[in-house]
């Protein structure tokens, strides 16, 4: 344990600093999906598109099982630096490591019995769902590399080395937009070409990650396994990663359900709703990045036992994700419609996609309070909180799935998938007080 230094002013530079690094380097996560869908999509068919959306998101649910590698890493790497113990901070990167390989080996063990059951729930046309499996197939065997790199992305963003981060991301996402554009217009290799292109690309991904973390390395701690594999340590990880999975298979199962659901109006609206769906993804991750600042500065603040200093990194990080989300509205309310011809050339899909734009254009303004309140809350790794009000929330999106598709088909569902954001953001702002009253009492 190392005695903690007088700690760094919390400003809006500060802020923006570790932000738009993630800001730049999510935005070519939607774009990566922007090109998969638009090479496919210039085959004029609106199959292959749904077959790399059902494909891509029974990986990402699959995958982001072990989202908590990600989020549990940054709240408690940040905590650990807050307090000045440098050896756990590298100690934290083994056991998170060893968990991502470990659990990416499994996949690709089970990956017969994963796929029969994500099929088998699969509403999708044969067309689509021989296509995607085929997909999936061959994209399961980067599935170390991919959990690995959850990893190596919550340490270097609890480190505030979140230039680092761009340059993974822009390395990992520029190799697969190359290839994706090789294999599948070059070589004429379809659905398998996107597949391929991501395998290539995550693997070269997570030996960029290792080196940029290699800081972690330098000493001893990282290997010092009686540390590593400290009981009091190993507990509490696994307390915050469960409450984070559950958050997180709840979170998926809402966005599973969208494109599962989608799929009941026939291959045009799930052609549609899928090339929709990578507007939700730029949303998003654009608003990750002010939530990811939310938790690095968070976790510190917690770490020294600040409680103002929580608050203030809270109303610096909102703020910014507000101004960020006015931006995307105004840009999809004006580009909107001329991304969507972009990433498909069938007619049919186009005008389908344009009917249901505004729910889209809607979205930033909503998600805003939900992601910054899911940064606060796993920067003080206040996991139970995160698991209950995600549940919660759950829970309402179902009852209004339930309540509006019947009477208002595809837009019930659209309102209902934006009503789950303003669940996430009421019940965590609920809970926000509570939060600061712990961390000013122990101190």
């Amino acid at each position: 344990m190392t005695d903690l230094t007088p700690p760094q002013p919390l400003t809006h530079r500060r802020v923006l600093r570790i932000a738009l690094p993630i800001v730049l380097s999510s935005a070519t996560v939607p774009l990566l999906g922007v090109v998969d869908t638009g090479v496919v999509g210039q085959m004029g068919d609106a199959i292959p598109i749904g077959a790399v959306g059902i494909g891509a998101i029974i990986l990402t649910n699959i995958y982001w099982i072990f989202g908590f590698l990600r989020m549990g890493t940054t709240g408690l790497v940040g905590q650990a630096a807050g307090a000045g113990d440098d050896g756990e901070v590298s100690a934290l990167l083994t056991r998170a490591l060893m968990i991502g390989f470990g659990g990416g080996l499994l996949l690709v063990l089970l990956q017969t019995w994963i796929f029969q059951a994500a099929f088998a729930i699969s509403p999708a046309s044969a067309e689509v769902e021989a296509l995607a499996d085929t997909y999936v197939r061959i994209r399961i065997w980067s599935a170390p590399a991919a959990i690995a790199i959850y990893a190596l992305t919550g340490w270097l963003v609890a480190m505030e080395r979140t230039g680092s981060v761009l340059i993974l991301q822009l390395v990992m996402n520029g190799i697969n937009i190359t290839l994706d554009l090789w294999f599948v217009l070059g070589l004429g290799w379809g659905v398998s070409g996107v597949a391929i292109a991501t395998v290539i690309a995550e693997c070269v991904a997570v030996l960029l990650g290792l080196y940029l973390c290699r800081s972690a390395f330098a000493g001893p701690a990282w290997r010092a396994w009686s540390a590593v594999f400290n009981r009091v340590e190993l507990v509490r990880m696994a307390q915050v990663s469960g409450d984070i999975l559950v958050r997180s298979a709840a979170l998926l199962t809402i966005f599973t359900s969208f494109t599962f659901l989608s799929a009941r109006f026939g291959d045009v609206t799930l052609g549609a709703n899928q090339v929709l769906i990578q507007f939700l993804s730029i949303s998003a991750f654009a608003l990750d990045g002010f939530a990811h600042a939310a938790e690095t500065l968070v976790a510190r603040a917690v770490g020294r036992k600040d409680a103002v200093r929580l608050r203030r990194a809270a109303v610096l990080c909102t703020l910014w994700s507000g101004i960020s989300a006015g931006f995307m509205v105004l840009a999809f309310a004006l580009a909107g419609p001329a991304l969507i011809d972009l990433m498909t050339t069938s007619q049919a899909v186009q005008q389908d996609a344009r009917t249901y734009l505004w729910w889209v254009v809607l979205s930033p303004i909503l998600a805003v309070w939900a992601f910054t309140l899911d940064g606060i809350f796993i920067g003080a790794t206040r996991g139970a909180d995160l698991r209950n009000m995600m549940l919660l929330s759950l829970g309402i999106y179902s009852l209004a799935v339930v309540l509006l598709m019947p009477s208002f088909a595809n837009h019930g569902l659209w309102c209902a998938i934006l009503i789950s954001l303003v669940a996430r953001a009421v019940t965590l702002g609920a809970r926000y007080p509570a939060l600061e009253r712990d961390v000013a009492r122990q101190n």
